[in-house]
Order: C-alpha cells, then sequence, then structure tokens
C-alpha cells in the first residue's frame, strides 16, 4: 500500500471501475422499473391499473443516490469544498477525484465494502439474464459428447451440457480435476471469477494474494486455480 493508504492499489483501482461504472448501471436499473427484472424480483402495481414495478430495482437505484450523497457529504465536509450536483454521475465521478483521500481515510475499508457490495446488487439487478458461466473442456463421462460448464446459482457447480445428470458441485472438483487430468484442470481468469461469483477484481487480486492462489500465465492473462478460487469464496460465505 501507498504511504498512509489504508486501501491497497488493487481494492482503490476496483473501487475507481465501481464508481465509473454505477451510473451506467444505474440507467440499466431504471430500464427495470417496469416489472422487466429477473423472475423472483418482487413487482407491485404500477401508477396505472395492471402495470407492473420492480421494487428491487426501486430500492438499489435510491440506495445509489443515498450512499454516493453520503460520501459525498463526508468528503466535502472533512476537506471543506463544494459539493457535488446530487445526481449519481456527478457524485460518482466527485469521489473518484477524492478516491486517494478516501483510500488514506479511517473509514477507507467500509467505503470500498459498501461501493463494493451495491455494486454488486446493481448488476443483478440491471443484468438478471446475464449467465455466469465459463466453459472448462469435454465430459469425462464415458462416451458422452457434451461439454462441462462452470456455473454458479446457489452455489457453484459443473455441469454437461448435454446430460445434466453428469454435475459436479464445487466440493467435489478435486475428483473431477483428477478425471480430466492435469492439462484439463480448471484455471479462471479474474474476469472468470467476477462473473462466477460477483467480485470486484480489486477484491480477486486482494486474495489471491493474501491466499497465494495457485496461478499461470496464458497469453499474458493470469489464470487461478479453480480449487483455491472456490475454498476461498466458499469460506467467505460461510462468515456472512
Amino acid at each position: 500500500m501507498a504511504g498512509g493508504a489504508r486501501l491497497c492499489r488493487p481494492c482503490r483501482d476496483g473501487v475507481a471501475t465501481a464508481l465509473r461504472g454505477l451510473p451506467a448501471l444505474y440507467a440499466e436499473t431504471g430500464r427495470r422499473l417496469d416489472g422487466t427484472g429477473r423472475r423472483g424480483d418482487r413487482t407491485t402495481g404500477g401508477g396505472l391499473p395492471g402495470l407492473p414495478f420492480n421494487a428491487g430495482a426501486a430500492e438499489i437505484r435510491s440506495a445509489i443516490v443515498a450512499l454516493l450523497a453520503s460520501w459525498s457529504d463526508l468528503v466535502a465536509d472533512q476537506r471543506r469544498v463544494g459539493l457535488p450536483r446530487r445526481e449519481v454521475t456527478a457524485m460518482a465521478a466527485f469521489l473518484e477525484r477524492h478516491l486517494d483521500w478516501l483510500a488514506g481515510h479511517e473509514a477507507a475499508a467500509d467505503f470500498g465494502a459498501e461501493i463494493g457490495r451495491l455494486t454488486r446488487a446493481a448488476r443483478r439487478i440491471a443484468y438478471p439474464d446475464r449467465a455466469r458461466r465459463v466453459p472448462v473442456g469435454p465430459c469425462v463421462e464415458d462416451d458422452c459428447p457434451g461439454s462441462l460448464v462452470a456455473e454458479t446459482r446457489d452455489r457453484a457447480v459443473i455441469v454437461c451440457d448435454t446430460d445434466p445428470a453428469h454435475r459436479w458441485t464445487d466440493d467435489q472438483w478435486v475428483a473431477l480435476s483428477g478425471r480430466i487430468g492435469r492439462t484439463g484442470e480448471l484455471w479462471l481468469s479474474t474476469g472468470d471469477i467476477a462473473r462466477l461469483w460477483n467480485a470486484a477484481p480489486g477484491s480477486i487480486y486482494r486474495m489471491a494474494s493474501e491466499q497465494r492462489w495457485r496461478r499461470r500465465s496464458e497469453n499474458g492473462r493470469t489464470r487461478y486455480h479453480a480449487e483455491d478460487v472456490d475454498r476461498a469464496f466458499a469460506g467467505r460465505a460461510a462468515h456472512r
């Protein structure tokens, strides 16, 4: 970490990326207000009879405004600078401009965590049908022509796209890796991990470094061993 910073550089960069993405997420959740969100989103009657209303989208939009306004107020008060317009794009840009100061604030960890949680929640509502799936390779079952795909819903699972009976939950990945063979072990990029576990890149880099995930480089891109990744996120979920 840079001198005086309470957020590591990857975490700070992850927060900056999240702040830059919030205006687009805010706009996209606005398009979900008519009830076109994913199955399970709470909808109620809208302003006109029979018009559905996505309460989850409305709540996340309010939460985005409230969180950005709260942190903008803190920065403006403690740095004695003018407040930005109470508008998502303006407030997000304001916080990004003051991010180095925020990274050294005693509440830096809370700020990063809150922005991360809000971004993940907004993504789930803004892009309800975006599948979190990562190709693995050919199915290992005899005479099966299918391909294996890693995906997450309630938990991580590897499933065959031809025969759904061919599936392995996260606690069976070690055994599956042995059947695939070393060249077929599952290695995940940062993007893969972000899609599968709704994790911010900054958090991924930090966890990989702190927990010493196995890694290898492919065409200039770093990939991490799926067993280490799954073990880390399973442990994090258990402590929630």
